[in-house]
């Protein structure tokens, strides 16, 4: 058997470099690297079985030897903040050594795609271009955990190194945990270690560990009874599931002479099923794994129009790619999920009469189809409007059974397995986390997910309550939701906000009054990493500032009006812009009708004229809560609330994995 031969069945059967008697250390420790001052420091690796190893660092050494399976592990004690520092492990045949290393304070930076949102890159933040030129910050250090799913907990991250911040290394990275750990060193100038360890469009049950979900009341039933499987397995079942799903829908997938005819306004589709538009079919009949592409079909009346007259086609924002027809004539076509769409039509393709617009939407993972606001699908000529939000008959053209069927929510627990378990032995100072706009339509449910993804992480790190500071989701009008018709999106604020009440050592930053109506990811980060830096400042490192915003805690009925009391005023309460906005009140009918609202001294009085008996209020109850403008005079923003506990449109609906 030749070298090389031996050599690739090894790598073929698995086997580390520790077989050969190599030290091998985890992807975590590298070049550069940021490790936890004023804590007890754990290095550990692997080696040959029985191998002795020795550590140096920063004028210590330790030697150890590794167990029966390979394992090896040193505790250096607590040392203050400093460097740069080498590191060195020394084994039987080889050695390993890190350069460049600082003691200071490292923060997790966990949550979906508003915590992933780079400084520049599938997006870009506000005033990117004077940001990267301004990031150089050596003492700052980057590390972003390459993403992954595992179906068990991984011992190993699948990759990722450490990098000085400055403007070549900045741009791809987590424009919120930039700017907080910016902020942060700005007032500490201490090092700062930035793990960025997230992933666009997940849900928090991937986030936390499956024995957590297996004990909890919550969640028991929903997984205690699914089966540890492969990855492949999880595979197959699911693309069964998809296929059966459009079986079911429409009898199967079609032809491709079938689908050449759809784009033909004289077309049959009364047979199609329809969809409500704006709105992700992950939320409706496709469900929450379904990537591919569907075609669109709606007809409209125009009562008259000319052969002149030109007209402008808006169809909100499509996750991925689209192309437009109106008559059979392609009109537009845009590639990028977050792109409003606007499609000028040429004179003569619309008549008098019977219209169909056609719109051919291509997914490859993640959300899909036609979202945003329904005042933003439209179609306008001569000065008239014909608002196309509603039914839609739709039909699927493909199933995207690749990777991109498959992801992080398609089972509990994977990223917390790939992407969290094998950083847990690595000191940190706490977590900073950004999530929640993938569980809103479980937006009741998210009082319970929420501590117990915050407990979850504090028991395997084994650190105590370190601290945990997290970002409430921003406005977003997702589905038009208010009091009256119910808000899922305020029901999942509402229950972030429980969490402060619940679980020690954590705080909220609310950011409704900083987001953007029409697009799920504003790009205003810059203030979303100012507010978690306050909480730090205040609750971690002892500052004396404000660092919220009120917080309603008291009401009083004074005949047709109501007194409400905060709490966190600051330095007072404060109104910004010229009247005070947001407030809603109702009386025993529950119909909530926007309130006159004023200050009276550190307290807030609403009333109506429509409502003579009150008996509640609500506060940025909306899915787009940007109207609210309450205050102090710190700056920072009132929480939104409502003071009834009558029924939440979201408490029904909870998580569930189907096999």
């Amino acid at each position: 058997m030749n070298k090389k031969f031996k050599y690739l069945l090894f790598i073929a059967l698995g086997y580390s470099a520790s077989t050969f008697g190599q030290i091998v250390m985890p992807k975590i420790f590298n070049d550069n690297m940021v490790l936890q001052r004023d804590q007890p420091l754990k290095i550990w690796g692997s080696a040959s079985k029985g191998e002795s190893v020795q550590v140096s660092f920063h004028g210590h050494s330790i030697k150890t030897t590794a167990n029966n399976e390979g394992k090896w592990a040193v505790t250096f004690k607590a040392m203050p903040y400093g460097g740069p520092f080498q590191m060195k492990i020394k084994g039987k045949t080889n050695s390993i050594e890190f350069k460049n290393i600082l003691l200071g304070d490292i923060w997790i930076c966990g949550g979906q795609s508003n915590m992933e949102f780079p400084i520049s890159g599938w997006t870009n933040v506000k005033n990117y271009k004077e940001e990267i030129a301004s990031a150089n910050h050596p003492n700052i250090r980057l590390f972003t955990v390459e993403k992954d799913i595992r179906t068990t907990p991984a011992a190993e991250i699948k990759g990722g190194k450490w990098e000085q911040c400055s403007p070549a290394t900045i741009s791809p990275f987590s424009a919120v945990g930039y700017f907080f750990g910016r902020d942060l060193y700005n007032k500490l100038h201490v090092p700062i270690g930035l793990i960025n360890s997230n992933w666009g469009g997940t849900d928090i049950e991937t986030w936390i560990s499956r024995s957590s979900l297996d004990t909890s009341k919550e969640y028991k039933n929903a997984v205690s009874s699914l089966p540890q499987l492969s990855l492949d397995s999880l595979r197959a079942i699911q693309q069964s599931e998809l296929l059966n799903t459009v079986k079911k829908l429409q009898g199967g997938l079609p032809k491709k002479a079938d689908i050449a005819q759809w784009r033909n306004p004289q077309f049959n589709n009364k047979q199609w099923p329809t969809m409500q538009l704006p709105g992700v079919w992950e939320d409706q009949q496709l469900g929450k794994n379904f990537d591919g592409q569907v075609w669109f079909r709606k007809e409209i009346t125009i009562d008259a129009i000319s052969n002149k007259d030109t007209a402008t086609l808006s169809l909100c924002m499509i996750d991925d790619n689209d192309e437009t027809y109106i008559n059979g004539v392609k009109i537009g076509s845009t590639e990028g999920y977050n792109v409003m769409r606007s499609y000028k039509i040429k004179p003569g393709i619309l008549h008098t009469g019977k219209n169909t617009i056609i719109i051919h939407v291509t997914d490859g993972g993640g959300n899909g189809g036609v979202y945003g606001s329904s005042k933003d699908l439209n179609l306008n000529f001569n000065n008239t409007t014909i608002n196309l939000s509603g039914p839609w008959t739709f039909q699927v053209a493909a199933i995207n059974l690749g990777g991109g069927s498959f992801g992080p929510n398609s089972y509990p627990s994977l990223l917390y397995n790939a992407m969290i378990n094998p950083l847990i032995k690595f000191k940190i100072k706490g977590v900073i986390w950004y999530q929640g706009e993938n569980n809103a339509i479980r937006g009741y449910q998210y009082r319970k997910a929420m501590p117990l993804l915050i407990k979850d992480w504090r028991n395997h790190w084994k650190e105590g309550n370190f601290p945990f500071y997290f970002v409430q989701i921003s406005t977003y009008n997702a589905n038009n939701g208010n009091s009256n018709k119910g808000s899922a999106w305020a029901e999942l604020r509402e229950s972030q906000t429980k969490t402060l009440s619940k679980v020690p050592n954590v705080g909220m930053a609310v950011t409704t009054d900083i987001g953007d109506p029409n697009n799920i990811h504003p790009t205003n980060k810059q203030d979303v990493g100012k507010r978690l830096t306050a909480l730090a400042l205040k609750n971690t490192y002892h500052f004396n500032i404000t660092a919220s915003g009120p917080m309603y805690k008291s009401m009083q009925v004074h005949g047709n009006k109501i007194i409400l009391s905060f709490s966190d005023i600051g330095h007072g309460l404060y109104i910004k812009g010229s009247t005070l906005n947001g407030f809603e009140i109702a009386g025993k009918d529950r119909h909530f009708y926007p309130a006159q609202a004023t200050l009276t001294g550190q307290n807030v009085m609403v009333h109506s004229d429509k409502v003579n008996s009150p008996v509640a209020v609500r506060y940025g109850w909306a899915d787009d809560a940007s109207a609210a403008n309450l205050y102090n005079k710190d700056l920072f923003p009132a929480v939104p609330f409502r003071t009834d506990t009558w029924p939440a449109i979201t408490k029904d609906i909870k998580y569930h994995i189907a096999l």
